[in-house]
């Protein structure tokens, strides 16, 4: 095998470096700030070292992937390897390094070594367009984050809706899971493209309709994680929301059986006006589109709820 190829990204953010580091160390943050990120799960912990899932998209398909990081708060530097990586990747590494210029302001260094499966010129081909075009996507996206960590703070929000159910964890999840049916399942759903090339990972596509009538599309990437959780992102997205991120959860304690649907979304501020009047504003707008998610995840809790109790 020949050695690891070795790139660099950078970009300079007007934030302070402990700021942006935080903001990175914390891999809870990775969907909403960073495009290619669907969702990632913590599989070991400790003070200084982690073991994360990822899933995320590279060339417009999903992958995932498990890699280890060690953190260096005082030196504001994070390591990674991919322990487990997905062909035509053979291995994978880098270093986040964080640089303070000023008080206000920071240089983020992104550095990455990889290899192709087998030397394949192909595969390290499409590594290279997978890195470059991820890494400044995440770059551009962490810069704008930062910046408007505090400015957009009212504009992002998340909520829950859950439902009681007399009926089983697995039969609750199954009805989730299985979004090809939900056409036939769900009232509101018009039509679905679901496709699960790699298990537990999906493209969803639906047309859903609305109380008037109308149907829009969307596209969701779902992480589907042992019966117990289905963590999506939305990439296709309403005039309203920069961001769409959630999970269904299914378990079973003393108290009962329970499914619930969570939603973080963040508003965009510029359509506001031109979508619900020149009255409306960012209260406006969270109601609006809190009322129609939650419209639709309670009609389908409702619906899984009814499935899993027929099935008692």
């Amino acid at each position: 095998m020949s050695e690891p190829k070795e790139v660099e990204h950078e970009i300079t953010i007007s934030a302070p470096a402990a700021e942006v580091y935080r903001l990175i160390a914390d891999v809870a943050n990775w969907p909403r700030i960073f495009p290619p990120t669907i969702y990632v799960d913590h599989l070991e912990r400790s003070a200084d070292q982690e073991l994360i899932g990822i899933w995320a998209t590279a060339n417009g398909e999903a992958k995932n992937w498990t890699s280890r990081r060690v953190l260096d708060p005082a030196g504001l530097r994070i390591t990674f390897r991919q322990t487990v990586s997905t062909p035509p990747v053979a291995s994978m590494g880098g270093t986040w390094i964080i640089e303070p210029l000023d008080d206000g302001s920071a240089r983020v260094r992104l550095l990455h070594d990889y290899t192709a499966v087998g030397d394949d010129p192909a595969g390290l081909a499409w590594i290279d367009e997978a890195v470059d075009r991820n890494s400044r996507s995440e770059l551009a996206a962490l810069k704008t984050n930062v910046e408007l960590a505090t400015a957009s703070e009212e504009l992002t929000f998340s909520f829950e809706d859950t439902v009681e159910v007399d009926g089983s964890a697995k039969d609750l999840y199954d009805f989730v899971n299985e979004a090809d049916r939900w056409s036939e399942r769900l009232p509101h759903v018009a039509t679905v493209r679901l496709t699960e090339d790699t298990p537990g990972l999906q493209t969803l596509e639906m047309d859903t309709r609305a109380k008037d009538g109308s149907t829009h599309t969307t596209k969701s990437y779902r992480v589907c994680l042992d019966g117990r959780k289905i963590a999506y992102k939305q990439t296709t997205l309403p005039a309203l929301m920069t961001l769409h991120t959630g999970y269904w959860t299914f378990r079973e304690t003393d108290e009962g059986t329970f499914a619930s649907s969570q939603h973080t979304v963040v508003l965009r501020p510029e359509n506001i006006e031109k979508i619900l009047g020149p009255d409306a504003g960012v209260a406006e707008a969270r109601a609006y589109v809190q009322g129609a998610l939650s419209t639709n995840s309670r009609a389908t809790l409702n619906h899984a709820k009814a499935y899993a109790e027929a099935r008692r």
